[in-house]
């Protein structure tokens, strides 16, 4: 299992060792929904905030 430090506190968040670029993860220590950015090495952003499609 590799791990990666949160972009918006800093704490070490663990990474499932299938983790694929584009998959979103959860900081255990202030709940931010961060992207897999890279996986060798492990890098996490901030997820994107996606804007509902209500078919228009």
């Amino acid at each position: 299992m590799s791990e990666a430090d949160c972009v918006t506190c800093g704490a070490a968040v663990a990474l499932p060792e299938d983790a694929e670029v584009g998959e979103i993860v959860d900081c255990g220590g202030c709940g931010t929904e961060l992207e897999v950015v890279g996986v060798d090495p492990a890098e996490l952003a901030e997820a994107p905030d996606l804007a509902e499609d209500w078919g228009e």
